[in-house]
């Protein structure tokens, strides 16, 4: 990989996709010289090379991190881990009344803050330690090595860094670190949302760089909302044979499913949207029929006024699925028992966006500039919607190195080029700092 700054004497390799090393530093203007400056001051210099001399001690954390299960709302083990790392490397760290890991470099540190955060929790969790493997190649395999090990290992990276130099210590010194819980499935922002809204903290942090995934190929400084919600239908159930004809919940379910596909496939238009209806369950045995039968579904959209369309034909589904099940019910039977449905929310994130002309994502761009990285703002679903909700400066970006199969059996990481994606979170949080 291509090195990120004429400063750091870096040996040169191809660069990966998704990033373009500029050889034109001295024309990107005054904000880049800035960055060049703060880059080669002695602790900055030393700081950005550490993460390239201790690469193994990243590596080993971040294969030990992940080794301790982690699913959302079972986030405790993994959070005691993390505090327990940030202790040994010097700092003050506790968990909050939410479950979240929140460290700092001295317990008088009392803000105001920028917070550097990752969420804990994964999708999917090993089952034993020994389904995390390392090839020999350098890249990781197993659930959640790439989201969000890729973010939790950073933060332990760069508290390390940092607290190895008294002058980074000293002019970093108001980070708050926080390894959060509930990002994932149906933890519905829990730990960000006590975090922004509820802990004492709360009034005391000024912005936030969320770290999640490791890819640096985008910026996310738009808030995508989600509507989440789980369609349960029950009925009086019954033998196959002889109670055959009676509404069958799982019939009708099924036929709300299909009707919402078939009229989002004829509606689909921008702003762009997405279902997913990713768990159905029900019954009990293959000759009985069922009692009850459910589905969870996740809403999104860029737009609001579009994603409530989305929940409105969602009832509207579910509506239709239920009369024409109960129709079809009377006509087969004599015993005329009918199925109800009832539409339950479980999970709401809000929208939000950073202003184009945030001091903060300015930050962020100087120091791309600087290192040549070539980033695009996106729209997604992260942490960071809980704070952009509220108005607060926040971004979602990756942590360094490559990764994929995020949510899947298949998810791995890859640490190449992870240094740089380091050095990005160091010198933003720096240049936030001088310029606020």
């Amino acid at each position: 990989m291509a090195s990120p700054s004429r400063l750091l004497n870096y040996s040169l390799v191809p660069p990966r996709p998704g990033l373009i090393y500029s050889a034109l530093r001295d024309n990107a203007g005054p904000t880049s010289k800035t960055v060049s400056d703060l880059a080669a001051s002695p602790g900055m210099r030393d700081c950005l090379q550490w993460f390239t001399r201790e690469r193994q001690w990243i590596t080993d954390r971040h294969l030990q991190l992940c080794r301790v299960p982690a699913p959302t709302f079972f986030e405790q083990r993994r959070a005691e881990w993390m505090a327990s790392e940030f202790k040994a490397l010097g700092c003050d760290a506790k968990l909050d009344r939410a479950g979240n890991v929140l460290a700092t470099f001295s317990p008088s540190c009392d803000g105001p803050y920028q917070a550097l955060t990752a969420h804990l929790d994964t999708v999917l969790a090993p089952r034993r330690e020994d389904e995390i493997t390392l090839a020999r190649d350098g890249r990781m395999h197993g659930p959640g090595v790439s989201d969000n090990g890729a973010g939790l290992a950073a933060l332990l990276a760069v508290a390390s860094a940092i607290k190895s130099n008294q002058e980074m210590e000293e002019r970093l010194g108001n980070i708050l670190f926080v390894a959060n819980v509930g990002e994932e499935g149906e933890g519905n922002l829990s730990g960000m949302r006590y975090l922004c809204r509820q802990s004492p903290q709360a009034p005391r942090i000024q912005s936030f760089l969320v770290l999640d995934g490791p890819n640096v190929d985008h910026i996310t400084t738009r808030a995508l909302a989600s509507r989440r919600y789980e369609i349960i239908f029950n009925g009086p159930g019954g033998h196959s044979w002889s109670d055959y004809g009676i509404a069958n919940p799982v019939h009708a379910l099924a036929r709300a499913v299909t009707i919402f596909s078939e009229q989002q496939a004829v509606n689909q238009s921008s702003p762009r949207s997405s279902y997913n209806f990713g768990i159905m369950e029900g019954g009990t045995s293959i000759n009985s029929i069922p009692t009850e039968a459910r589905a969870k579904i996740d809403l999104r959209s860029e737009s609001g006024p579009k994603l409530e369309e989305l929940v409105n034909l969602l009832a509207a589904c579910v509506e239709r699925a239920l009369d024409v099940e109960n129709e079809r019910a009377v006509g087969r039977s004599s015993n005329a028992a009918r199925v109800t449905a009832k539409i339950r929310e479980i999970g709401s994130r809000p929208s939000g966006e950073l202003p184009e002309d945030s001091a903060f994502l300015k930050s962020l761009r100087a120091v791309d500039s600087h290192l040549g990285i070539r980033a695009q703002v996106d729209c997604a679903s992260t942490d960071a919607n809980i704070p952009l909700s509220l108005g607060l400066p926040a971004m979602s970006i990756g942590a360094g190195g490559i990764g994929g199969g995020a949510h899947t059996p298949g998810e791995w990481f890859h640490p190449e080029g992870r240094h740089i994606g380091l050095q990005r979170i160091v010198l933003t949080l720096a240049l936030a700092s001088a310029n606020p």
